[in-house]
């Protein structure tokens, strides 16, 4: 009796759909949503480093808020995911009683989730409010601010045109 095992291999191609993010793009974006956050009156800034650092810092140009703080994460090491989301360094926010948490974009949601509870679990006194850029609608956390609506991986100047 002769057996014949058979192999098939396939061969797939993955397709990123990629938009790229002029600072045009940016600029203009960010006075918008400097415009929704406005009315919030916030009194602190709180940048997710690092996509929400150059954020941060054109929102606090706008609202005039001298007050910018950070917050850094890892949720990944090099390329496999962790169970948990970790959380890096600590705010100061004294006798504060508005601030608003931004990041570039509410992509799988983990990252905002995790820093929102932090955050209004620490300081409850405080009342938290998030921006982003964009926002995907297969996030698990829809920020309180955002601009546009992500249907593809966004490839933001400051990630491609400072690369080495």
């Amino acid at each position: 009796m002769l057996r014949f095992v058979v192999s098939i291999f396939y061969s797939f191609d993955i397709i990123i759909s990629m938009k790229y993010y002029a600072y045009e793009n940016f600029k203009n974006d960010t006075k918008e949503l400097i415009e929704m956050v406005d009315e919030f009156n916030p009194q602190t800034i709180v940048g997710i480093a690092r996509g929400g650092l150059t954020l941060a810092h054109c929102m606090a140009e706008g609202l005039d808020i001298r007050e910018v703080q950070t917050l850094r994460t890892e949720l990944y090491d090099a390329t496999c995911k962790r169970d948990e989301l970790s959380i890096f360094n600590t705010c100061k926010f004294g006798d504060v009683k508005r601030v608003i948490v931004v990041d570039d974009i509410a992509d799988s949601g983990e990252t905002f989730a995790a820093i929102m509870k932090h955050l209004r679990d620490k300081y409850s006194d405080i009342e938290f409010k998030s921006a982003a850029l964009f926002y995907k609608k297969t996030s698990i956390y829809e920020p309180d601010f955002w601009v546009n609506e992500a249907n593809e991986w966004i490839d933001f100047f400051w990630e491609r045109d400072f690369k080495n």
